[in-house]
């Protein structure tokens, strides 16, 4: 193990030790970097102080570029490159080094490569020599974890002098850095200026702010980052006849010294790789940087002579950070990676010795997705699927992609599709953009990912020039990386020598699927014919992006979402049929029969049809009356709304305050409460489909209907719904806090010595005027005769002559009714 302080020539000086060290002759030597522009950069150098060409002793191996011949010992390697020749070559028959530069970085593949290379040489390969190297790791853990020793490097950085913003600084990060590199330009006026941004999107918008005062002051502007070509990554890094403000993402963080460069400018900012829970693959957040990368990129300035640091963040802000960026095996996908240990026979990766372990949570997102993809089975064992998905050099979903599009003999469109969904994004107007702005708007399609593949293809089949793909709305890089993947993607498949493909009698649709096997997990269905929002199988939904051409289909598969304001918004979607996934998916797809409420017709219908994963992808509707369950679900559709369009309430009201009043005499009488409407609302939503329909019924029937006949007649004695006077039958109301009441004109009691009863006690009784006002309001009615009845005769006579008025009422025949 290795602690080399920056600038201490560890990425260049060990290896060539390594070479010229007898005791490793004839072994490849194998060095790992984190970055390609590194791996190539550092090949060039070492090679350079050896004075040979790049391809000879010293070479290297990048994506789309191999500089590497028979007579190669030192190879630098991206980390992609070595666990992939791990898992061809578990033994690593050739090799007699392994260098692991920057392990600090802690990306999953140096994880990974670690874990493999230990796990080696406990095993196998006991002589495999291995060396950590980093400035800022943890150096004692990881010697620990390799049982090696510790060696100490001092560097030769010269004085950095770091200066800290004093408040915050709330303008766009462009006006930020133009102001910071127009100070440089003046303080300094010999010394090359490095600034340090998240992305290629700011290096562009930062360019657009500095080149204006950068051209006043006699200096080049040029950008710095992994997507640039060689040539322009040459430039940015060796000396010119001018001095350079170098606008670079962390690619020159580490590994790299960049000659001249006297002035660190740090945005505090970077892409941070993780993975999106919608496509599973890898995408980049921007994040704060930790201490250690400030650090990292404070050095940068130090390299060759005494510089000085900007930071455009505070240093309360700075402490405020972690020390550490949070490893990549605890942030982003493991599908890939778990393929890669199946094929190694390693089925319990819990139990794999990794420097630190990912979650059980992780690793199980990871198997269930390869099982999806058939990658493995269901004991964990790599699946001669999974074995040809290993084989690309791609994620695992778009390697399915490929594989279904090639059974159906479309294999370089299947592959120019997966490098299309593999690229960030290749639309220049996307790629581009600054907030919000959406791209041209395309016409109505079936898949936004082909939509892209033809347009791209288009482009080629013009050359790729500047014209057609500014036709086609392509970033030109975007696009070339895209060809080139896919180039590299045929090459792959043809040496896997599967049987013969199928004919693809429609290729749209063919590459339609081709989506879907990429994505079994990602299918969802919009909500209402037409709409944007979309309901995805296993639960949650997903907004659909106003720019996507899927506009039409009902089925689709969210290939890629993300975050936003309100919810996830999909940005490529795929039509899909239902009969795909029968075809494609049968162990998934379940029949269902259900009652569904229509809420617009206020209907309960029965839906039969079939389903994946419980999302409704067929189904027909029928009468729903009498199925089992409809008149609970109709019921509680009921409830749902005002009671009153289905019960009288004053009735209910009544009926209520009867049973308490009964029940005081009878504790066993029914109190009619809410669970006894709703059991009468279910026996009379019984054979009806609406709630239409249930406003015709007589719910309050039912309810009474329900007791027994003993209880009617009880309730009916204790608390009657009427009384009968000698003159007329007479309604008693019955109110909350106050006793039952009755009233009638006086005429008609005429004839009884006492008033009627209710629950053993008398009925209050208003007694009336002709003119319906009450003359008296009493319980006890013979008193009534008794005491007031001779001056209440008298006061009446004389306002109603033409009426009876006897002098004992007791005896008196009441009136006859009208």
């Amino acid at each position: 193990m290795i602690a080399a302080e920056p600038g201490a020539g560890k990425t260049t000086r060990v290896p060539r030790a390594i070479l010229l060290d007898p005791r490793f002759e004839g072994g490849e030597i194998v060095v790992l970097e984190p970055r390609r522009i590194a791996a190539r950069m550092a090949a060039a150098r070492v090679a350079d102080e050896l004075g040979e060409k790049v391809g000879e002793r010293i070479g290297y191996t990048v994506r789309f570029d191999d500089v590497s011949g028979p007579r190669t010992r030192v190879k630098f390697v991206t980390e992609g490159i070595l666990t992939r020749r791990l898992v061809a070559e578990p033994t690593l028959p050739r090799v007699r080094v392994i260098v692991l530069d920057e392990l600090h970085e802690r990306s999953l593949h140096a994880d990974l490569a670690l874990a493999m290379v230990r796990r080696l040489r406990l095993g196998a390969r006991k002589d495999l020599a291995v060396i950590a190297m980093s400035a800022t790791l943890d150096t004692e853990r990881v010697a620990a974890f390799l049982d090696a020793e510790v060696v100490q490097v001092p560097g030769r950085a010269h004085r950095v002098e770091i200066e800290h913003l004093t408040s915050r600084d709330d303008r766009r990060l462009d006006e930020q850095v133009a102001s910071a590199c127009a100070r440089s330009l003046r303080e300094d006026p010999t010394g090359d200026v490095l600034v340090f941004l998240p992305g290629a999107g700011e290096i562009r918008r930062c360019e657009e702010s500095v080149r204006p005062f950068a051209e006043r002051g006699h200096a080049d502007v040029v950008p710095l980052h992994g997507d640039l070509p060689p040539d322009a990554q040459d430039r940015a890094v060796r000396p010119g006849a001018r001095r350079k403000i170098i606008l670079s993402t962390n690619v020159a963080e580490t590994s790299l010294t960049i000659d001249g460069v006297t002035t660190v400018i740090d945005s505090g900012l970077h892409r941070l790789a993780k993975h999106s829970p919608w496509s599973g693959l890898p995408v980049l957040e921007l994040a704060p940087i930790s201490q250690a990368s400030a650090i990292q990129r404070a050095g940068r300035a130090g390299r060759t002579r005494d510089g000085r640091a900007l930071r455009l963040y505070t240093k309360h802000d700075l402490e405020g950070r972690p020390r550490f960026d949070v490893p990549e095996i605890a942030r982003v996908d493991l599908a890939e990676t778990l393929l890669s240990l199946a094929s190694l026979g390693v089925h319990d990766v819990a139990s794999f010795p990794f420097f630190e372990a990912p979650s059980a949570a992780s690793i199980e997102a990871a198997q269930v997705l390869l099982r999806r993809l058939r990658a493995i089975d269901e004991a964990g064992a790599i699946t001669d699927d999974g074995r040809a998905l290993l084989a690309l050099p791609l994620h695992p979903r778009l390697g399915r992609i490929v594989l279904a599009a090639r059974h159906d003999g479309l294999l370089r469109e299947g592959a120019l599709l997966a490098a299309v969904l593999s690229e960030r994004e290749i639309r220049a107007s996307h790629r581009t953009r600054f907030g919000d702005r959406a791209g041209p708007r395309v016409e109505a399609g079936t898949s936004d990912a082909i939509e892209r593949l033809e347009a791209l293809s288009a482009a080629e089949s013009s050359g790729l020039s500047r014209s057609s793909l500014s036709s086609y709305d392509l970033d030109a890089r975007g696009a070339q990386a895209a060809v080139r993947l896919r180039d590299q993607i045929v090459r792959s498949v043809e040496r896997l020598r599967l049987g013969a493909p199928a004919y693809a009698p429609d290729p749209d649709v063919a590459l339609c699927r081709a989506v879907l096997a990429g994505y079994p997990d990602r299918v969802g269905k919009r909500r209402k014919k037409g709409g944007s929002e979309i309901v995805l199988a296993g639960g949650g939904s997903v907004k659909l992006a106003e720019t996507s051409v899927v506009r039409d289909a009902m089925l689709l598969a969210c290939v890629e979402a993300e975050e936003a304001r309100g919810g996830a918004i999909c940005r490529i979607a795929s039509a899909i049929e239902p009969e795909w996934l029968l075809e494609l998916f049968p162990e998934r797809v379940t029949d269902f029969r259900e009652l569904r409420f229509d809420l617009d017709k206020e209907r309960l219908e029965l839906v039969t049809g079939l389903a994946y994963e419980g999302l409704p992808i067929d189904e027909s509707r029928g009468d729903a009356a009498y199925e089992p369950g409809a008149p609970e679900a109709l019921a509680k559709e009921a409830l749902a709304r005002d009671l009153g369009r289905f019960v009288d309430r004053d009735r209910l009201v009544q009926l209520r305050l009867r049973a308490q009043l009964a029940r005081k005499a009878d504790p066993t009488l029914p109190s009619f409460d809410e669970d006894a409407i709703r059991v009468a609302l279910v026996a009379a939503c019984a054979g009806r489909r609406s709630l239409a329909e249930l406003e015709k019924a007589d719910v309050l029937g039912t309810l009474e209907g329900s007791i027994s006949h003993r209880d009617r007649a009880r309730l009916d004695e204790l608390a009657p719904t009427s009384v009968t006077l000698p003159g007329r039958k007479v309604p008693v109301t019955y109110e909350a806090d106050r006793p039952p009441w009755i009233e009638s004109r006086l005429q008609d009691f005429f004839g009884l010595s006492e008033g009627p009863r209710a629950g053993g006690a008398p009925i209050v009784l208003h007694l009336l005027a002709p003119n319906h006002n009450a003359v008296q309001v009493t319980t006890d009615l013979g008193g009534f005769w008794d005491r007031h009845y001779p001056a209440v005769r008298r006061e009446l006579m004389r306002q109603y002559p033409r009426h009876n008025w006897p002098d004992d009422p007791r005896t008196a025949t009441p009136r006859k009714p009208r």
